[in-house]
């Protein structure tokens, strides 16, 4: 059917790639772009012979330029951009430029504030619309099937949603003392930043990880969620008819927190520039260089993740309460593709985000958050795709 230019060459990238593959109906080419381009030819080593033809290239996702003139020579379909959210700007510049779509799994950050807002990409949406192009947001699992999640439910079970509580549970064991299970500087700016949530109009603010709750997961059991701040509660606190509330938690083990709060009291996590050895550097990039590569940690990882959300409001004028959710395995998605749960999770639903924009099932022009559009062929490619989910109408609520 088409071509789709991949730029990134982690985790998620590799899951990304592994997909496209397993649909060549759709895929006919594709090529994967990094800084690194080593990465990419590794990739396309592993999955050379299928039906998917693989190129690769190397590009600075930081010089839109350099992006444009690569878009040029390949020609795609879609950029699917599974890179650093510090770049996602100078990627949508290059697919405006080129007149190619756009798909990404986290909004824009500014390296030097962690903001976690979408205004800078929201901003560009009468640029697509002009010129007649797609741009999707946020379309990994939180962000992402979280907001498919969310609108499944406002179609089908709800006249209106009055609370959703997003949960997000890792109960994978990697082995070390401590690491991230996604990029380290992400990781960790998204945990020491301050929570906040929604309701009754307005934003709420508390302290990191000042709001506890212990949730019984299917498959994983009783896990200590805190609550976060997370980038889909701006977009849904918008597009979900009948919000009065809407949270964010996730799961976080004693010995993180403990590992957590001694980076931080030292300085460890600080964005803020530091003099060393005539050098100036963050010492979150630091920090970053000495822990675990999220990537490596694929064949140690152990035991299951599982997100989903709970959702109360009303359906001819009767109460209802719904939670639908995802589990999946990390050796299970070792075995597969490579890469563990976390990083599955991220892309399969990049991929079949990009799936539906080219099979023109999710392709309108503007800039679009994932709820946006029609759920239910999303929902039935996450069944077919490795994502399977359970849902239930009588499920324990937090308070």
């Amino acid at each position: 059917m088409g071509k789709a230019l991949i730029i990134g060459a982690g985790g998620v990238s590799n899951v990304v790639v592994h997909k496209c593959c397993q649909n060549p109906e759709v895929f006919e080419e594709i090529m994967i772009a990094s800084r690194t381009k080593s990465k990419c030819d590794a990739m396309k080593e592993k999955l050379d012979g299928g039906k998917t033809i693989i190129h690769t290239a190397q590009v600075d996702a930081d010089d839109t330029d350099a992006l444009i003139a690569l878009i040029k020579d390949f020609k795609p379909e879609m950029v699917i951009n599974v890179a650093l959210p510090y770049q996602d700007l100078t990627i949508m510049d290059a697919c405006l430029a080129t007149g190619v779509h756009y798909l990404d799994t986290a909004n824009y950050e500014p390296p030097e504030i962690p903001k976690f807002e979408y205004k800078w990409q929201w901003a560009y949406k009468e640029h697509f619309e002009k010129a007649g192009l797609t741009a999707i947001l946020g379309c990994g699992f939180d962000p992402g099937v979280t907001g498919v999640f969310s609108a499944y439910a406002m179609k089908h079970y709800f006249d209106e949603i009055h609370y959703i509580d997003i949960l997000d549970a890792n109960g994978g064991d990697h082995g070390y003392p401590f690491a991230t299970n996604f990029n380290p500087e992400i990781n960790i700016r998204e945990i020491t930043a301050n929570g906040r949530y929604w309701e009754q109009g307005e934003w709420i603010e508390t302290e990191p990880l000042a709001i506890k709750r212990v949730f019984d997961f299917d498959g994983i059991g009783e896990k200590d969620a805190y609550l976060l701040y997370h980038e889909e509660l701006e977009s849904l606190a918008l597009n979900i008819k009948g919000i009065k509330r809407i949270r964010f938690f996730m799961t976080f083990s004693q010995q993180y927190i403990t590992h957590l709060n001694v980076l931080q009291n030292v300085g460890m996590t600080s964005i803020e520039p530091i003099a060393f050895e005539g050098k100036s550097i963050q010492p979150l990039h630091f920090l970053k260089a000495v822990l675990p590569d999220p990537a490596t940690l694929g064949p140690r990882t152990k035991g299951k993740t599982n997100i989903g959300c709970i959702c109360q409001g009303v359906k001819d004028g009767k109460p209802v309460t719904y939670y639908v959710y995802n589990m999946c395995d990390h050796e299970a998605c070792y075995k597969e593709v490579g890469s563990q749960a976390i990083s599955y999770t991220t892309g399969v639903p990049a991929m079949i985000g990009a799936k539906l924009l080219m099979e023109g099932k999710w392709k309108k022009p503007g800039v679009y958050n994932v709820e946006e559009f029609d759920p239910d062929p999303f929902m039935d490619e996450l069944n077919k795709q490795g994502l399977p989910w359970h849902e239930n109408f009588n499920p324990v609520l937090l308070d």
